[in-house]
C-alpha cells in the first residue's frame, strides 16, 4: 500500500495526457515535469511508441503523465497501433494538454487534432493548450498565435512554455496539480514511472540507436530486454536483443568493424548506470527478423495493442 501523507489538505491524483504532432516536445515536457529522464527524446519524429507514464509530485497532488505517441496519419500497422494508443490515453485522462510548436504555429496536423477532439466530444474544460518552444519566435507572433488558437477551441487554459529550457513549466505543473481529482496517490511518492525497468532499459538503448542511425532504419527496429541479472557486487547484467527487419539493416546497425553498435552500447550503458545508480554490464545482440512489425509479441513488449493496428 502507498503511504499517504498525514495532513488536513486532501491528496489528489489523476491522469494527464500529453498530445500533439510528432516532435512537438511531449517527451521533453514529460521529463521536465517528472524531473528525471524517463521518456525517449531524439530529433527524429515518431520515436515515442509506448504510453510511458511518468509520475510527478506537486504538493499534495500526484500527476500520472501519459506521454502519448505523436498524432499523425498512420501508414503501417505499427503507426496505427501508436495512434490508437494516443487516443486511448486521451479517453482515460482527467486533463489533456495539447502541445504545439510556437514556430510552426497552427498546422494542418494541429487542425486535425482539434477536429478529432471535437468529434470525440472531449470537454474543452478538460483541455489545456501549451505553446512550446516560445524562445523561437518574437512576442508579437506568439500573442497572435495565442489569439488564433483561442478562436479555434475553448481551451480551459493556455500556457506559453519551453519544455527544454524550463520556462513556464512550473506554472503548468501547478495548474495541473490543482485540476486533479481528490484521490489517494496511485503510486509511491518516490516512483517516477510505471514502466518495468526492463522496458525503460530497452527504450534507452533504442534512443541511442535512433540518434546514431539515419532515415527509415530507426523505425524498422525494436529493442527488447531479454535478461536482467542482479549480481552480488551490486551491479546488474542486462542482455538486450535488437530486432531489425532486413539483413542490410543489421550491417548498418553494426557499422564498420562494429563501431556503431559499440558506440550505442557505451552510450546506453553510461545512461543506464546513471539512471540506476550502479554499475551496468550491457550486452547487445542484433537479430534479423523480417516479420517483426507484424508479430503481436513485439507489440506487447512495446506496451501497444496489436489489434489496434489492424
Amino acid at each position: 500500500m502507498t503511504e499517504q501523507p498525514t495532513t488536513e489538505q486532501p491528496t489528489r491524483a489523476g491522469f494527464v495526457a500529453l498530445i500533439g504532432e510528432p516532435n512537438a516536445g511531449k517527451s521533453t515536457l514529460t521529463n521536465a515535469l517528472v524531473g528525471a529522464k524517463i521518456s525517449i527524446v531524439t530529433h527524429k519524429v515518431q520515436t515515442t511508441r509506448a504510453r510511458i507514464r511518468g509520475v510527478a509530485m506537486e504538493g499534495q497532488s500526484q500527476l500520472v503523465l501519459v506521454d502519448t505517441p505523436g498524432l499523425f496519419r498512420p501508414r503501417r500497422h505499427l503507426d496505427r497501433a501508436m495512434v490508437a494508443a494516443a487516443w486511448s490515453g486521451v479517453a482515460d485522462a482527467d486533463v489533456v494538454v495539447l502541445l504545439i510548436e510556437a514556430h510552426r504555429g497552427r498546422t494542418d496536423g494541429v487542425d486535425a487534432i482539434l477536429k478529432a477532439l471535437r468529434e470525440r466530444e472531449v470537454p474543452p474544460a478538460r483541455v489545456a493548450l501549451a505553446i512550446n518552444k516560445i524562445d523561437r519566435i518574437p512576442r508579437d507572433k506568439l500573442l497572435a498565435l495565442t489569439a488564433e488558437m483561442s478562436k479555434e477551441f475553448e481551451f480551459a487554459q493556455i500556457f506559453m512554455i519551453s519544455a527544454e529550457k524550463g520556462y513556464g513549466v512550473a506554472d503548468l505543473k501547478a495548474w495541473l496539480a490543482a485540476r486533479m481529482p481528490e484521490s489517494p496517490w496511485l503510486y509511491p511518492e518516490d516512483q517516477i514511472a510505471d514502466l518495468p525497468m526492463r522496458m525503460i532499459a530497452a527504450e534507452i538503448t533504442r534512443e541511442k540507436l535512433t540518434l546514431r542511425l539515419h532515415q527509415e532504419l530507426p523505425y524498422q527496429l525494436t529493442v527488447e530486454t531479454e535478461g536482467w541479472e542482479e549480481r552480488k557486487d551490486g551491479s546488474v547484467k542486462i542482455d538486450q536483443m535488437i530486432y531489425v527487419a532486413r539483413d542490410g539493416h543489421k550491417g548498418i546497425a553494426l557499422g564498420p568493424k562494429g563501431e556503431t553498435i559499440k558506440a550505442v552500447s557505451m552510450a546506453a550503458r553510461e545512461e543506464l548506470a546513471e539512471f540506476l545508480g550502479r554499475k551496468v554490464h550491457l550486452f547487445l545482440q542484433i537479430k534479423v527478423r523480417p516479420g517483426w512489425l507484424e508479430e503481436s509479441e513485439r507489440y506487447d513488449q512495446m506496451g501497444l495493442d496489436f489489434k489496434d493496428g489492424r
